[in-house]
């Protein structure tokens, strides 16, 4: 998930770069809900290992 975010991200900045604003706005728009997604997804994973963990 993390290696789409960075695609999606040079993606944006090469659209940017050679003018394609709506193409390079896309892209940022699409990288940052999948960052949210895996970010949110983390935090969770950490919170039920944490809460599984035997003591």
């Amino acid at each position: 998930m993390v290696r789409l975010i960075i695609a999606l991200l040079i993606i944006a900045l090469i659209a940017g770069a050679l003018g394609f604003g709506g193409i390079a706005g896309a892209a940022t728009g699409v990288a940052q809900i999948v960052f949210w997604i895996f970010l949110v997804g983390l935090v969770l994973a950490v919170f039920r290992h944490l809460a599984s963990t035997p003591k």
